[in-house]
């Protein structure tokens, strides 16, 4: 007597090929956002280090004087 468990099946068959195209097609759009995201942080890490900053001026603590008026 033949195995029942080893006769094809089609639907299996179908089912599990749509489930493999629909987790290889979600397992390449995490692989492409994964890749986006390093390029940004790397583009934002390579322009952090390349352009210097603006220097701030200092600004003096005590108070300036006022001019007298002309007379």
């Amino acid at each position: 007597m033949a195995n029942p468990w080893m006769k094809k099946n089609p639907f299996l068959s179908m089912w599990l090929s749509g489930l493999n195209a629909m987790l290889g097609a979600a397992r390449g759009q995490a692989m492409a956002a994964t890749k986006r995201q390093a390029s940004t942080v790397a583009t934002a890490a390579a322009r952090a280090s390349a352009t210097p900053g603006r220097r701030r001026t200092r600004v003096s603590t005590t108070p300036k004087r006022k001019k007298r008026a002309a007379r």
